[in-house]
C-alpha cells in the first residue's frame, strides 16, 4: 500500500490555512520562540536553497509548537532591487507589477511545502505601508546627525548614465551596454555606522549562539587596531605621508612605502616625473577594477613606482614610494609602509619589482641568515636585529618600545584605527525607497515632514535602463514645495540600498499592520529578540551588522529595551550537485516544484534533512530522495498490523529514541535524529508496534513529514492536529538495560567479552573478570598491579 501525497499535502494545506493553525497571538502566559528564516528576494521561483533553509526553520518551529511553546514563525519578501529593474526592462513591464507576480508565484510555491508560516503576518518591503518607516527610520537618524551626504567617488557609465556596482564592471565596461566606465564624485547619502563601532564590537561578546566564524568575520570587518601612526616626511618637501601600522616592531625592515592609488597626494608625486603618464594610465585601470579583488590575498598585486622617496623617520633612509593596487584608501590612512621581510604580500612585490629588503626580527636559530636566502617572509615572534638601540629585544616588548619611543621624539602616535567605514546608502535607480530629502534654493536640505511620508514611488516613471534614475525624469516627483518657506524646490531622486529594509523587517513582523510607528512597542517587548535565526553565511558581515546596528539605534530611540536581535544563528550550507553550486548557466538546476509532484513535499523535506548536517554542504542526489519515499511507504504500512501491546525491548528502543531525538532537534542534528527514527521502524518491523508506539513515532515525524504526519494521527483516530499532541518524554527507568556487554583488555588490548547485569556491584564484576576462561592465559601466574574499570564498558587488567 502506497500513501496519496498529492491528495493529502493538498489536504492539509487547505485545512491549516481554512484553520489559521500557524497564527500566532501575543499569550503572556506561554513561553515564546521566534523563529525567523532570512526572507528572500521574490525572483518568482524558489530553488533548493531556498527549500533547504525553509525546511530547516520549520523543523524547528514545529518542534517548538510540540513543546508548547508560543511560535512566531513569519515570511516575507525583500522586494526592492535592482534585478526587478533590470527585469521589468527586460520584459517590458514595470518593476511593481513584475516583483508582485514574483510574490504570489513564491507564496504558491512555499504553501506546496507545507511550511507553518502565519501567512497573516506577511510583508513587502516594496509595499509603501512598509517603505514609509524606512523614510521615517531615515529621518530620526538625520535629525541626530546620523544620516548625511557626502561626495564619494563611483563607477559611472556614460551610455546608461547611470552608477554601477563594482561587480558589474565587466573588463572596464559597463556590463548592460559595454561603454568604457568612468569615475566620477557624486554627492551621496550615508548613515554613520561608525557611531556604534565600539558597542558594535563590544556586544558581540554577548552572542554565545553564533557560530564562532561569524563572530570573527564581524570583528575583522569592523576592524579595531592597536598601532601607530608614522610620520613619513617626503624628501624635498614639507609634506608628511602619515602611514598606519600594528607592526612598529617592523620599522627599521621598512624599504619603501606604498599609496593607494586614490590617494590624494599620489597625482602631486607624479607631476612632472618621468614615470607620470605610467603611472596616470594605472590609476585609470585600477580605478575600474573591484575593490574586493584588489584586497584579494590571491591575486598578482601590481604597481608603479611615482619617482618620489620619502624618509623613513626611524634611521633617516631614504625609500622608494609607489602606488600599489592592494593598497585601499578605505583601511588605515590609504599608505603603508612595507616590510617584505615580514610580510607575505610585501615580499612578493619587493621580488616582483626587485625591492630591497632588511630582516629585522629573527629566530635564534636564524641568526646570520641573509634576506637572499629567504623564499618567504618571516611572519612570526623572534628577536630584533637591525633596530638600531633596541636589538636583542623580543620583538613583542620592542613593539611597545619602539611604539612609545617614536611618540616621545614626535614622529609618531599611539592611536586606535578601524576598518569599518559609513555606510553609503544611496543608489541612482527607481526601485528602492525614496529618500525623503527635498533641496530648497533658500533653505538648503530640508527633512521631508513625517506627515507627508510616505513619499512614494511614481507610477510612471519611464523605464529604458539609459539615462540615469528613472525619478529624475518624472516631473511631478521633482518638482515640489518646499516644506519650510513654500518656494520651489527639488526632491531628492536616489533611493536607498535594500540592506535598509532587511535591517529592521524582524521587528515589523511583530506587528505588521502598526500604524503608528515602525512597529507595536508592546508587541516587540513580548516576541523579540529573535530566538533563532537562520541563513546563509554569505549574510554574516553587511546584513547581521546593519541589522544590529538599527537595533542599537531604536534601543537609543526608547523603542526596545535589549541590544542584539537575533539570540542564536544558523548558517546552512549550499546544495550542489556534481560538485558545484546549482545555477542556471551550469545547466545543474534540480526544480523544487518537478520533485514536488513526483514524491512529494514530505519526500523533498525529509531527504533534504537526512543528506547532510545543516550547516555543511548538501550533495544533490536522486537516489536519496529514492530511499527517503520508500523509507515513508514503510512507515505508512505499520497501520496495517498494530499489536495490543508492544514487545518491552521496542518500549526500551522507543524511549531511547525521544531522548536522542529530542537532543538531536535542540541541536538541529536533523539528519542523525531521523537515522534513529529509521532504526525505530526497523525495530517495530521485527517486534510489533502497538498504538501508542505508532502514535510517538507519527508525533516524532511531524516536525520532519507534516502532510504524511497529521494524515496518520487522523487514521489513528485522533481529531485535533498532531501538533496539539505534545512533543513525548522518555522513561529514564525503562531506559536502564537489563544486561550489558562489558569489554575486557589486559594490558590494553582486548582478550574478551561477558554480559553482566547492568547494576552489577563492582566487586561483583572483579570476581566474574577473573573467573573468565578466555582471559586465563593472560594473566596466570602474573601479578595484577592495576584493575582499571570503565563503568557500563571495559575493564582494562594491568599485569
Amino acid at each position: 500500500m502506497f500513501y496519496d501525497f498529492k491528495k493529502i499535502e493538498e489536504k492539509w494545506q487547505k485545512k491549516w490555512q481554512k484553520d489559521k493553525t500557524f497564527r500566532a497571538q501575543i499569550a503572556p502566559a506561554q513561553k515564546k520562540y521566534y523563529l525567523l528564516e532570512m526572507f528572500p528576494y521574490p525572483s518568482g521561483k524558489i530553488h533548493m536553497g531556498h527549500v533547504r533553509n525553509y525546511t530547516i526553520g520549520d523543523v524547528a518551529a514545529r518542534f517548538k509548537m510540540l513543546e508548547g511553546y508560543n511560535v512566531l514563525h513569519p515570511m516575507g519578501f525583500d522586494a526592492f532591487g535592482q534585478p526587478a529593474e533590470n527585469a521589468a526592462i527586460k520584459n517590458k513591464t514595470k518593476p511593481d507589477a513584475w516583483t508582485h507576480k514574483c510574490i504570489r508565484e513564491m507564496e504558491d510555491e512555499l504553501k506546496k511545502m507545507g511550511f507553518a508560516y502565519d501567512w497573516e503576518r506577511e510583508v513587502s518591503t516594496c509595499d509603501n505601508s512598509y517603505y514609509r518607516w524606512n523614510q521615517w527610520i531615515f529621518l530620526k537618524m538625520f535629525e541626530r546627525g546620523l544620516a548625511y551626504k557626502k561626495a564619494s567617488n563611483v563607477n559611472w557609465c556614460p551610455g546608461c548614465q547611470t552608477t554601477l556596482a563594482n561587480e558589474e564592471v565587466i573588463e572596464g565596461g559597463c556590463w548592460r551596454c559595454s561603454a568604457k566606465v568612468e569615475q566620477k564624485d557624486l554627492e551621496q547619502w550615508y548613515l554613520k555606522i561608525t557611531e556604534y563601532r565600539e558597542r558594535l564590537l563590544e556586544d558581540l561578546q554577548q552572542l554565545e549562539d553564533w557560530p564562532e566564524r561569524v563572530l570573527s568575520m564581524q570583528a575583522n570587518w569592523i576592524g579595531k587596531s592597536q598601532g601607530v601612526e608614522i610620520y613619513f616626511k617626503l624628501k624635498g618637501q614639507d609634506k608628511v605621508v602619515p602611514v598606519f601600522t600594528t607592526r612598529a616592531d617592523t620599522i627599521f625592515g621598512a624599504t619603501y612605502i606604498v599609496l593607494a592609488p586614490e590617494h590624494p597626494l599620489v597625482k602631486e608625486l607624479i607631476k612632472g616625473k618621468a614615470q607620470e603618464n605610467e603611472a596616470l594610465k594605472f590609476i585609470d585601470k585600477v580605478a575600474k577594477e573591484s575593490k574586493v579583488v584588489r584586497a584579494s590575498s590571491d591575486v598578482k598585486k601590481e604597481g608603479v613606482f611615482t619617482g618620489s622617496l620619502a624618509v623613513n623617520p626611524v634611521n633617516n633612509e631614504e625609500v622608494p614610494v609607489w602606488i600599489a593596487d592592494y593598497v585601499l584608501m578605505e583601511y588605515g590612512t590609504g599608505a603603508i609602509m612595507a616590510v617584505p621581510t615580514h610580510d607575505q604580500r610585501d615580499f612578493l612585490f619587493a621580488k616582483e619589482h626587485k625591492l630591497p629588503m632588511r630582516i629585522v626580527i629573527q629566530r635564534t636559530e636564524d641568526r646570520g641568515q641573509k634576506t637572499e636566502d629567504l623564499t618567504e617572509a618571516y611572519e612570526g615572534d623572534g628577536i630584533q636585529v637591525n633596530s638600531g638601540e633596541f636589538n636583542d629585544l623580543p620583538n613583542s616588548e620592542a613593539k611597545i618600545r619602539i611604539a612609545e619611543w617614536m611618540e616621545t621624539k614626535g614622529i609618531g602616535k599611539i592611536q586606535t584605527h578601524w576598518r569599518l567605514r559609513d555606510w553609503l546608502i544611496s543608489r541612482q535607480r527607481y526601485w528602492g525607497t525614496p529618500i525623503p530629502i527635498i533641496y530648497c534654493p533658500k533653505c538648503g536640505v530640508v527633512p521631508v515632514p513625517y506627515q507627508n511620508l510616505p513619499v512614494e514611488l511614481p507610477k510612471d516613471a519611464p523605464f529604458t535602463g539609459e539615462g540615469g534614475s528613472p525619478l529624475g525624469k518624472v516631473k511631478k516627483f521633482v518638482q515640489v514645495k518646499c516644506p519650510k518657506c513654500k518656494a520651489l524646490a527639488r526632491r531628492e531622486t536616489d533611493t536607498m540600498a535594500t540592506f535598509f529594509d532587511s535591517s529592521w523587517y524582524f521587528l515589523r513582523f511583530c506587528s505588521p499592520k502598526f500604524k503608528d510607528g515602525p512597529f507595536g512597542e508592546k508587541e516587540a517587548a513580548y516576541w523579540m529578540p529573535v530566538d533563532q535565526y537562520i541563513g546563509g553565511i554569505e549574510h554574516a558581515i553587511l546584513h547581521l551588522l546593519y541589522a544590529r546596528f538599527f537595533t542599537k539605534f531604536f534601543k537609543d530611540l526608547g523603542l526596545i529595551d535589549f541590544n542584539e536581535p537575533f539570540k542564536r544563528l544558523l548558517t546552512q550550507g549550499m546544495v550542489l550537485k556534481d560538485g558545484e553550486v546549482m545555477s542556471k548557466s551550469k545547466g545543474n538546476i534540480v526544480d523544487p516544484d518537478t520533485m514536488i509532484k513526483k514524491y512529494g513535499a514530505d519526500t523533498l523535506r525529509l531527504f533534504i534533512l537526512f543528506a547532510a548536517p545543516p550547516e555543511t554542504e548538501l550533495e544533490w542526489d536522486d537516489r536519496g530522495l529514492e530511499g527517503a519515499h520508500k523509507f515513508l511507504n514503510r512507515v505508512w504500512r505499520i497501520q496495517d498490523n498494530l499489536k495490543d501491546k508492544a514487545d518491552p525491548a521496542l518500549l526500551r528502543i522507543l524511549h531511547k529514541t525521544i531522548k536522542k531525538v529530542s537532543e538531536d532537534f535542540r541541536e538541529f542534528k536533523f539528519n542523525t535524529a531521523i537515522a534513529s527514527l529509521m532504526e525505530l521502524t526497523n525495530a517495530v518491523y521485527q517486534l510489533g508496534a502497538d498504538k501508542e508506539v505508532f502514535s510517538k513515532l507519527i508525533i516524532m515525524l511531524s516536525p520532519i513529514t507534516p502532510h504524511f504526519s497529521e494524515e496518520l494521527w487522523k487514521i489513528l483516530g485522533n481529531k485535533d492536529s498532531v501538533l496539539k499532541a505534545g512533543w513525548p518524554e522518555y522513561d529514564s527507568k525503562i531506559l536502564i538495560e537489563e544486561n550489558i556487554t562489558i569489554v575486557l583488555q589486559v594490558n590494553g588490548k582486548v582478550r574478551s567479552k561477558i554480559e553482566v547485569a547492568a547494576n552489577i556491584a563492582e566487586s561483583k564484576l572483579k570476581e566474574m573478570v577473573l573467573a573468565d576462561k578466555k582471559l586465563s592465559p593472560w594473566i596466570q601466574g602474573k601479578p595484577v598491579k592495576n584493575f582499571i574499570l570503565v563503568p557500563n564498558k571495559l575493564v582494562n587488567i594491568v599485569v
